[in-house]
Formats: C-alpha cells, structure tokens, sequence
C-alpha cells in the first residue's frame, strides 16, 4: 500500500467513523419511531452513506470534476451497495444472535461496519475516485 493510498484509507476510515455515528443515530431514531431493526438499518444505511459520500469526496478522496456530484452521488451510492451488503448481512445476524439489550443494535451496527469497510474504500477508489 502506497503512502497515500494508506492516508486515504486512515480519512476513510475516520470518515466512516463519523458514518457509524449517523447510522447507529438514525437507527435508534428510526426505532423509537415504530420500525424494526431490519428496516430501520435500510434507512439509517443511506444516511450514513450519505454522510460519509460528504465526507470522502471533501476530505478522503477528491472529485475528479469529470462528473456532476448527483452522478458522483449515484456512482457512490452503487458502489457502496457491495459494502452495505456485507453490512447488513452482517448486522442481522449479529442482532439475531446477540443477547437482547438497548446496546445490540449498536453493536450490530458495528460488526457489520467493520464486514464492509474494506470493499466500501476499494469501491470508492477505484470506481468512484478515479
């Protein structure tokens, strides 16, 4: 790994720390409000990709200006479908078989982050980040 492909990797990672935050955030919200875990991880999902999508094109990666940032989102958006896959699948079966408590859906969460971070940040740089 090149010396900046691993700084690129260490702002992604801390962007999707911040994404954890607004997953796991509107999680709970989602719940408070009535949905179930499973889709309350769908919606929660986008937001975070659309928090972190903010965050890399500003601070992790730069914008290639070869496309307009709704393409760029779009672009984004599939490329993390891969990652967010693995997330979730992730996720459902840790919040399956974890003890109930208030903090397994976080933890959840969690688990399934991890599961997709490193194709989210393969997907985001070379399909997405050129």
């Amino acid at each position: 790994m090149t010396k900046s492909t691993f700084s690129q990797f260490l702002r992604f990672g801390i962007s999707g720390g911040i994404g954890f935050l607004v997953d796991v955030a509107v999680l709970y919200l989602a719940m408070a409000a009535g949905a179930d875990f499973y889709l309350g991880r769908g919606i929660s999902f986008l937001c975070a990709v659309f928090a972190t999508w903010q965050i890399n094109r500003n601070y992790a990666f730069k914008p290639s200006g070869a496309m307009s940032p709704w393409q760029e989102w779009w672009r984004y958006l599939l490329a993390m479908l891969g990652g967010g896959a693995i997330n979730y699948l992730c996720s459902a079966v840790a919040v399956a078989l974890l003890p109930p408590s208030p903090l397994a859906p976080m933890i959840a969460v969690a688990i399934g982050s991890i599961a997709g971070m490193s194709v989210n940040f393969i997907s985001s740089k070379l399909f997405v980040f050129r």
